[in-house]
Formats: C-alpha cells, sequence, structure tokens
C-alpha cells in the first residue's frame, strides 16, 4: 500500500495518490491531470476510482478529464447530483482496491453531500481518513456554502457537521491518519494548521471542534463565529465541478496566443478583457500598462484572482515574465478563470520597446515612510485582514482589507496616502486596483507591515490572534 499527498501550496490543497497492489485511487484531483496519469503508469498501475470528498467550491477538481482519460468511474457520496455519470456511493458502502478497501462515510455539514473516505488495510485495520474539508487540521469545514433558500440555514447544516464528526469521525481510534482536502491558507476554514497530515488522536487532543464535552450548541456558535463572506467566485467553481467543464489542453491552446503590443491593446479595446499582470511586485512598481491589475504570480495566485476578479467568464490578457505564460493559464484554470484570450510576446519590455505608455507605483521605504509619519498629514491604510490589524497595526491606520478593497473606495481620500500590507504583495495588489479605478495619490510602503516594525514606527499593542 502506497498513500501520497499531492500538495499544491498556492491553493492550499491536498489531492491523495492511493495505490494497492496495481490498482490506484484518485482523491480529490487537480485539474491537470498528467501527473497523475504519469505517477500510475510509473507504478505499472491502473486508476481504477476517482473519489470526490464533495463538489469544492474553491477549485476546479480535475475528476471529469481523469475520468475521460482513464475510464475509471468518480464517486461522489449520498446527496450528490453531478450532470455527468458517476457512482454516488451509499453510507458505509466499500470500494475494494488491490488489498486494501476504501469506505464511503457521508458525514454531511460542510456540503450535503460530504463524505470521508476510510481506508482500511490489508488486515482490516482503520489506517487513514481523507476528510475532504468536514474535517481539517485545527478547524472543520465552513457550513455556510450549501444553504438553500428556505431549506437550509448555516446552523442547520453546522448541527448536521456536528453529528457527522461524533458518529463518524470521532470514534475511531486515536492512530488512525487524518489527510485533509485544505491547510491553511484556504478559504474554506478559518484557522487551520500550517501542517497538512495528523492523528487523530492528536486532532481531539486540541482541534476546539472535537471538544468531547462540547454541545451541539455550542459547536454550531463556535463554528459560526468570525465566518467572513465566502468568495463571490466559489458558486461558480460548485457549478463547474458539479456540471462539467472545457478540456484543459482547450483552455490552453485559446490562452497561448502570443499578441505584439498593437494588438494587445487593440484586443483589450476590442473585448473589454482585464489586463492581468502577474510579474514580481517591484517591477510592477516600476512600469505597468495603464489600468492593469496586479496579481503575482509567486504570491497566493489563484485564491486572490479569484476573490478579486470573481467572474469565471471575464476575459483575461496576461502580463507574465516570458516563458511562464502556460504556467499563468494553467494555474487561472484551477480556478475556473479558462477566459484568457491572449498574453503579450515579449513581455513588458517589448510593451515599453514599441515606446507604449505605461504607469508606475509610487513607493516609500519604510525609513523614508518614518520620516513623513513623524511630519504628519498623509493618511496610513492597512490592507491586511481585520484580524491581522487587530492584532497589531500602525497608530491611526485605517483597515480596508483586500478581500472588500471595493466595498472602501469612498474612503480614500483625494490627498495623497499611504498603503501596507505585510510584506507587500497585497498591498500592490490593492494599489493597481486602486489606480484601476482612477486613484493615483497613493504611495505603497516597501516591505510592508514587517519592515514598518523593523523600522521603529510606533504601533498598537501585540494582541495575540487565538484571542481575537
Amino acid at each position: 500500500m502506497n498513500v501520497e499527498q499531492i500538495y499544491t501550496g498556492c491553493l492550499a490543497q491536498g489531492a491523495y495518490y492511493i495505490e494497492s497492489n496495481g490498482e490506484v485511487a484518485i482523491i480529490d484531483p487537480l485539474r491537470e491531470v498528467t501527473p497523475y496519469l504519469n505517477r500510475a503508469k510509473q507504478d505499472d498501475a491502473k486508476i481504477k476510482y476517482i473519489f470526490e470528498t464533495h463538489f469544492h467550491a474553491d477549485f476546479v477538481s480535475g475528476h471529469v478529464t481523469l475520468s475521460k482519460a482513464t475510464g475509471a468511474p468518480i464517486v461522489f457520496g449520498p446527496n450528490a447530483n453531478p450532470s455527468f455519470d458517476a457512482i454516488i456511493a451509499t453510507d458505509r458502502q466499500e470500494f475494494p482496491l488491490g488489498d486494501i478497501t476504501i469506505i464511503a462515510l457521508h458525514t454531511p455539514g460542510h456540503t450535503m453531500e460530504s463524505t470521508t473516505y476510510l481506508l482500511r488495510d490489508k488486515d482490516g485495520k482503520d489506517h487513514a481518513i481523507f476528510s475532504g474539508d468536514t474535517l481539517f487540521l485545527g478547524d472543520v469545514g465552513r457550513p455556510d456554502l450549501a444553504q438553500k433558500m428556505g431549506e437550509l440555514t448555516e446552523k442547520d447544516l453546522a448541527g448536521f457537521l456536528y453529528d457527522s464528526l461524533r458518529n463518524k469521525i470521532m470514534p475511531l481510534a486515536d492512530d488512525v491518519t487524518v489527510y485533509p482536502a485544505h491547510g491553511a491558507g484556504s478559504a474554506c476554514g478559518k484557522n487551520m494548521m500550517k501542517e497538512t497530515v495528523d492523528t487523530l488522536g492528536n486532532q481531539k487532543q486540541m482541534n476546539y471542534a472535537l471538544r468531547a464535552d462540547m454541545t451541539k450548541e455550542e459547536f454550531i456558535a463556535e463554528v459560526i463565529d468570525g465566518l467572513l463572506p465566502p468568495p463571490q467566485y466559489f458558486p461558480l467553481n460548485v457549478k463547474m465541478n458539479k456540471e462539467g467543464y472545457e478540456d484543459i489542453e482547450d483552455v490552453l491552446k485559446r490562452g497561448t496566443h502570443a499578441l505584439s503590443p498593437a494588438a494587445f491593446e487593440a484586443v483589450a479595446n476590442e473585448t473589454g478583457a482585464i489586463v492581468l499582470d502577474v510579474r514580481h511586485q517591484d517591477k510592477f512598481a516600476k512600469g505597468h500598462i495603464p489600468r492593469s491589475i496586479f496579481i503575482g504570480l509567486d504570491g497566493s495566485f489563484a485564491p486572490w484572482v479569484g476573490a478579486l476578479i470573481a467572474d469565471v467568464k471575464q476575459p483575461l490578457l496576461l502580463v507574465t515574465e516570458p516563458g511562464r505564460e502556460k504556467e499563468t493559464i494553467t494555474r487561472l484554470s484551477r480556478v475556473g478563470f479558462d477566459n484568457t484570450i491572449g498574453y503579450l510576446e515579449g513581455g513588458f519590455d517589448a510593451w515599453k520597446d514599441a515606446t507604449m505608455e505605461y504607469d508606475t507605483v509610487s513607493s516609500i521605504t519604510a525609513d523614508g515612510f518614518k520620516n513623513e509619519l513623524e511630519k504628519g498629514n498623509k493618511p496610513v491604510f492597512d490592507v491586511r485582514k481585520e484580524s491581522e490589524y487587530l492584532s497589531e497595526h500602525v497608530l491611526g491606520a485605517n483597515n480596508t482589507p483586500l478581500d472588500f478593497l471595493n466595498d472602501h473606495l469612498a474612503e480614500f481620500p483625494d490627498k495623497p496616502f499611504y498603503v501596507h500590507c505585510a510584506g507587500g504583495y497585497r498591498s500592490m495588489i490593492a494599489s493597481s486596483i486602486l489606480k484601476s479605478r482612477g486613484i493615483h495619490n497613493l504611495i505603497d510602503v516597501q516591505g510592508g507591515f514587517k519592515d514598518i516594525k523593523e523600522a521603529g514606527i510606533p504601533v498598537s499593542a501585540f494582541v495575540c490572534p487565538s484571542t481575537l
């Protein structure tokens, strides 16, 4: 038996490859399926099942493409109603895989079809659970994504989740390994651990949601408390995962369309496409196409695209470092953004060489920021999350979280102001959005809050985030 976690950091997502005696199961695959095909070929094994823990909201799974490529059936838990052929498992239905067995445990709560897959070894001993978004490390799945108008509330779903955890998961032995679908950084939970594998026994000890003496009412209140609105693209990803989607090879073929600077500008004007610049923030600050949006490929790229652009059908034109076009399109497709229609051939250097108009972002070092603050007058806008801001912030700073920046546009003044985040990535995204809205009197603080503290700028008293 071989169990491998295939973790994708930028999505905080775990897919799983399970092989036994020449037969393979894949759980929650990413959209680009070639790595799974190659891995099975390396083992001289056949992919027998494709298990989905639920209809994912934060990424587009590769189940449809992988099933077409292998002939392996897609397996969902009870209550699932996909538009394509699939096995809808019954609770506790067993699936033989080589010398081992995978058992579907229906665990509704995050969604009504949510299912945890229990792996039993060749001796019949419970070995691991693949818990999807039912149980995370340090947290549980949010219960507000699958509400049906007039039928289920988030409290109803939280109640189902409580029962699922107590009746299906907590009775399992402490030495069972927990393999969740997500880790820290995912919007599918509130406060996940940075680790991606743990034992169930340890989770029973430290996960607030698994307290042995916890009542259902306490569970519901604690799970719902502090939930932020989900990103707008989530329902669109659920729809794609439930109804199917375009093959990624077709998406890549359409997106890898090289455009000269003149053609790039013409296509942008004709289609209303968003110009998405994925280079490093420092390069964007020194020069970029006017009104383009910066979301750097080397940060939490795909989730920020989903949260801020939201509409997966929005046409996109790309400015990348030469050679990273295909990578960008692939990572966009992971969250359902399939409508890339071309990229700037030769990158931003080609735009400058063609003497096309370009813009810059004014910036300042933390030491320079300190000097300016001592003179007074200029407002400060902190675009970190509210929890980060409440934990510690520049005295007098306003909190305008990047996730909800569009809700704060009226708050930015006509006079010069400063923008910062934790390290410089999010503040440059914010700066690009503000400039695209015609707000140009901003100054980005390089290095963010990290450099601000090191410069000795006065900040509020530290409050541990876990107490907020």
